[in-house]
């Protein structure tokens, strides 16, 4: 059997921490693309389904490639497939960077996009393809990456301090995704197009460096398939472990209807922060930072929110309110109102995240893990990638019967009233005691492996 390097008992370990570096690093240039993509995409067109489509760009992946990727992260070492995605990452978008920066004499100001003057610049349709092109390649190393990720923690940290390590990781990345990089990006757009997406490369390459520097072997552990891959057999094994556990599968068609309809609505929330808010592309950025102070509270506290009134009434509890916000969103016009809903609504994204995501590590068999989580974020991401489309269908079929403004706001709407049914699915399903039965049943398993 393969060994790792043992959790430390005393404290989350270095290990953990060279991990939790790379992850807040890279973040930090997730939270400068997370503006500056978007914006470019309005600086090149208007249209809402090429926007929402740029966001489909980068979300297809989960579709197309999470299951073969679970298969790869279950057999190669995990610590090498992160820092090499990093790396690719790194590749893309300097490449990309040096694009934007070609074409930069002809994009408009950023203050021209956000006030609806700019004019569309000559090949601005090739400029717009490189930008779905961009936006796929990072996507399908991000799905690996990402993937590889989780089931890399687990070798690092003790089983019983997950919740509180992946809050500590969840709350430190949301705070530079959505309040460090996002006001960061509106200030580099002012002085040049391309210069976020410099820095954002350049983030990855210091995540890929801190990855390498992890100290042990990360190979899986366990009944490990060697030899010639059969895809089809082992993405087979993945799949019907996470649809024979009746939670975990529970758990991962409730991500899949939340993720996608939040990606309906946030496919064209720059159109709705432009149009309706009235917003440039810094004050935009500061919007977006709303949900990382929720963020921040939610990491420090979910874990013990969680021993306190139990994981099933903290999701079940989340999964009512997040279907309050993203209703609310779509019904007021004030950004400072917007902003106080995101801080809400950070806080609940990782109280979710945090107990979904330790109890997927804690309950899945390492040797599956990758597989397992992979099927898992096939749902929960890949429906994404259709949830950005229909937000992009949705306003467009909406501006032929409502004015623009109530077309914008349409896919937040949908959105609240799905979440209505979602509460009623999951009333019997996210319960306290069937998420103590699971991990006691996966705890039992694992001494009987053992002895």
């Amino acid at each position: 059997m393969t060994t790792t390097t043992a959790p430390a008992k005393a404290g989350l370990g270095r290990n953990y921490w060279k991990l939790w570096s790379a992850s807040v690093v890279s973040n930090f240039g997730d939270g400068l693309s997370a503006v500056a993509i978007p914006w470019l995409a309005t600086a090149i067109t208007r249209d809402p389904m090429q926007i929402a489509l740029v966001t489909l760009a980068t979300r297809l992946p989960w579709l197309l490639f999470s299951l073969p990727a679970g298969v790869i992260s279950d057999r190669l070492d995990r610590r090498k497939l992160v820092a090499s995605m990093d790396v690719a990452r790194f590749a893309v978008m300097g490449a990309f960077a040096l694009v934007v920066l070609a074409w930069q004499s002809e994009l408009p100001t950023p203050d021209q996009v956000a006030g609806g003057t700019a004019d569309v610049p000559e090949n601005g349709a090739v400029l717009l393809a490189l930008l779905y092109l961009m936006a796929f390649l990072l996507g399908m190393a991000e799905v690996l990456r990402d993937n590889t990720a989780q089931t890399l923690l687990p070798s690092i940290v003790a089983k019983d301090r997950l919740e509180k390590a992946n809050g500590r990781m969840w709350g430190a990345e949301v705070v530079v995704n959505n309040f460090v990089g996002p006001p960061l990006a509106g200030l580099l757009l002012g002085l040049a197009f391309a210069l976020p997406f410099f820095v954002n490369a350049g983030t990855f390459a210091i995540a890929a460096a801190l990855v390498f520097m992890l100290a042990g072997q990360f190979a899986p552990k366990g009944k490990v398939t060697s030899g010639r891959i059969n895809w089809r057999t082992e993405i087979g094994e993945g799949v019907r472990w996470l649809w024979n556990h009746h939670l975990l599968r529970s758990l991962a068609f409730l991500l899949g209807a939340a993720n996608g309809l939040n990606a309906a609505a946030m496919a064209i929330y720059v159109l709705l922060a432009q149009e309706i808010l009235d917003l440039n592309a810094t004050e935009f950025g500061i919007l977006l930072s709303g949900t990382a102070v929720g963020a921040v509270a939610g990491s420090l506290v979910a874990h013990r929110v969680s021993a306190r009134i139990g994981p099933g009434t903290s999701l079940f509890v989340s999964l009512i309110v997040l279907g309050a916000t993203i209703g609310a969103i779509g019904l007021v016009s004030s950004p400072y109102v917007v902003y106080a809903v995101l801080v809400v609504e950070g806080f609940f994204i990782v109280l979710w995240n945090v107990i979904t995501v330790s109890m997927r590590q804690s309950i899945i068999p390492d040797h599956l893990l990758g597989r397992v989580n992979s099927v898992y974020r096939f749902f929960g991401w890949g429906a994404i990638s259709v949830g950005t489309l229909l937000g992009g269908v949705l306003v467009s079929a909406g501006e032929v019967w409502l004015s623009r403004e109530w077309a914008l706001r349409l896919p937040f709407l949908v959105a609240a009233a799905a979440h209505v049914l979602m509460v009623l699915y999951a009333l019997p399903r996210l319960t306290n005691a069937r998420i103590e039965a699971a991990k006691a049943q996966a705890s039992n398993a694992e001494d009987s492996v053992d002895s």
